[in-house]
């Protein structure tokens, strides 16, 4: 018997086909019960229009065989079967494909949707096999053919009266299962349960019944310690995705409970949605919102992505091409019939329709996440503040890009009520003579209500929102502005809250004061950019502004990371010239400026102090205090 070569000209692409393509042996049975359910998909679709096929829907299977001694895996179809050309054709030449063609020349609907399209999938058997040995005999023909080949040596095709005792035509593949070594162990493939696993994890919703026989113990009568086996022929796979059943079939406790058991959570989704879409590409899916981060969701530990599902077969168990890393929290499955089963990772990164699913998908969450803060404002701020965080970090990467996208989702703590409110209704209730948007930071609301900067703008009857993570501000400086309105922090120099009546008041006392503020800059040469009065502060005697984009909170965020590289905020140093303070400094200046130099540490050293910021020089600091008592 002539063995005949492989045309896909050898050994080198046979070696990627097994090597570079898959990453994980176990996909093997993926890729063969999915081209067993190809070889039913023809044959039952001859039946729709050929009554002498003689089979109904309930009449095809897929049925598994292991054989520990012989150490053989043998999956079976009752499919339509191979000619002696098709197997030379399909098996004898990698990356050819039936089931593309077939599919083509059909026009198949969605009801008949082929899974294997690039005809690689056969060879992933020689990834646990030493050899493969096809048995088909054709619908409708009376002789049988066997393929046999173990590997890139090339492969046999010899007539043969061996098929299947449980089928009169079909398909039947046994591979003969390579040896251990102490690099792989492919005996794993010979226990059931690792067999059901694997059917369960990626091939469940095949649309035919995938059977094996289960052996199960079973308590002798009349005994409390003796079994006997019991064989039963099982089904392992539930055929019937829930993501293809339309909504109305379903109940909430459908979606949380398949979400549960899916994803491994112990508590029911926030949200979910359940997606069919059709159009440029189509695509099934179900989004879910958890409860809860987890543990490790803002480390580097967690790793994103949907599962991703070709026709009910698992291709990737987590796609994080399908979700930006905003939305990153999402968990949940894409399933489309627009996307090949044989595509490895690499690919997927340059698949068109995958990218078309992706920036769907964003949309799709964002206008749910639109609907919940506008019908569900209760659930959205739970969300927000278990997921909050990741839209801000979304407005600050690739240099703020997203923000058009996001900004609408932000909410923020307000001065006004201690609510929660977003931008819009910010500025919706904006007076009228306020320019900017507000805002003050500090780890807690408490340290902000406390901060001095915030008297003059709260005087006004202006609104400030709170920011209390380090990404806050960072996320509004990235969008600059919103709905036209810039956005201001209230430790802003720049801050322009007067009149121009009192700004000329203003400035005339600080050049009366020029030479006092020269003496205090002296003393805190390297510290602050210059010292000047404030028209901010009402009761407080001093505070710290920033010039420039770089806020003190952004200076402590940014020397908090570890880097050798420290950034220093441009300080101003406001006095307010209506304090008592203010008064004896004035009266000192001239006469004693030793003292006033010593009266500028100090009021620097609490001016750091309530803004939270460590004092550079605790000893002098301490010092200064006795010899002021």
């Amino acid at each position: 018997m002539e063995t005949k070569a492989f045309q896909a000209e050898s050994k080198k692409l046979l070696d990627m086909m097994i090597h570079s393509i898959y990453t994980h042996k176990e996909i093997f049975l993926r890729e063969l019960i999915s081209n067993a359910s190809d070889a039913i998909d023809k044959l039952y679709f001859r039946s729709l229009t050929d009554d002498s096929v003689g089979l109904n829907k309930g009449d095809f299977f897929i049925r598994l065989d292991i054989n520990k001694t012989e150490r053989t895996i043998t999956i079976t179809d009752n499919g339509i079967g191979m000619t002696a050309e098709e197997l030379e054709h399909n098996l004898g030449t990698i990356a050819s494909s039936g089931s593309l063609k077939f599919k083509t020349d059909n026009q198949l609907g969605e009801d008949q949707q082929i899974i294997g399209q690039f005809g690689v999938g056969f060879y992933s058997a020689f990834m646990v096999a030493k050899r493969v040995t096809v048995y088909s005999r054709a619908f409708d023909e009376e002789q049988a053919y066997k393929w046999q080949s173990e590997g890139v040596e090339g492969y046999t095709i010899e007539p043969t009266d061996e098929v299947s005792n449980l089928t009169k035509h079909g398909t039947k593949i046994v591979l003969e299962l390579a040896d251990d070594s102490d690099e792989e162990n492919y005996s794993e493939f010979l226990e059931e349960f690792r067999i059901q696993h694997l059917v369960k994890r990626y091939s469940d919703y095949i649309r035919f019944p995938i059977q094996m026989e289960i052996s199960h113990r079973k308590l002798k009568e009349g005994t409390t310690d003796e079994y006997d086996l019991e064989i039963n022929l099982e089904t392992l796979n539930s055929m019937v995705p829930l993501w293809r059943k339309n909504r109305s079939e379903l109940t909430d406790d459908d979606y949380n409970n398949f979400y549960q058991e899916k994803f491994n959570d112990y508590m029911p989704p926030m949200a979910f949605k359940h997606v069919h879409n059709e159009g440029a590409v189509s695509y099934d899916a179900l989004l879910y919102i958890p409860s809860k981060a987890p543990f490790d969701y803002y480390t580097r530990e967690y790793e994103k992505g949907l599962q991703l599902y070709t026709n009910g077969v698992l291709i990737m168990e987590k796609c994080a091409d399908l979700l930006p890393d905003y939305y990153s929290f999402v968990k949940g499955l894409v399933d489309s019939e627009d996307l090949s089963l044989n595509i490895s990772r690499e690919m997927l990164q340059h698949d068109r329709q995958l990218k078309l699913i992706a920036k769907s998908i964003e949309k799709t969450i964002h206008n749910e996440l639109i609907r919940m803060l506008n019908n569900d404002r209760e659930k959205y701020e739970k969300f927000f503040e278990a997921f909050g965080t990741q839209i801000k970090y979304g407005i600050c990467s690739d240099y703020g890009m997203h923000k058009d996208d996001l900004q609408d989702l932000l909410i923020f703590r307000s001065s006004r009520d201690d609510k929660l409110i977003t931008l819009s209704e910010y500025v919706e209730r904006m007076p009228e003579d306020q320019k900017d948007i507000y805002y003050a930071s500090g780890n807690t609301i408490e340290q902000i209500k406390a901060l001095p900067q915030t008297e003059a703008v709260l005087a006004k009857g202006y609104e400030i929102l709170y920011f209390t993570i380090p990404v806050d501000e960072f996320a509004v400086k990235n969008m600059i502005s919103f709905k036209d309105k810039t956005f201001k922090s209230v430790t802003a120099s720049d801050l322009d809250l007067n009149t121009e009546e009192e700004k000329k008041a203003l400035d005339e006392k600080t050049e009366e004061n020029k030479s006092l503020f020269e003496t205090m800059h002296k003393a805190l040469e390297g510290k602050v950019e210059r010292v000047t009065l404030s028209s901010r502060l009402k009761s407080h005697p001093v505070c710290l502004t920033s010039e420039g984009d770089l806020t003190l909170e952004m200076e402590k965020t940014l020397n908090a990371m570890p880097t050798d590289t420290k950034v220093q905020a441009k300080l101003v140093l406001e006095l307010n010239p209506e304090h008592p303070v203010f008064e004896k400094l004035t009266a000192l200046n001239g006469s004693d400026n030793e003292k006033v130099q010593k009266y500028a540490k100090l009021l620097y050293n609490q001016a750091l102090l309530m803004e939270n910021m460590p004092i550079d020089n605790p000893a002098e600091f301490s010092n200064l205090i006795c010899e002021l008592m």
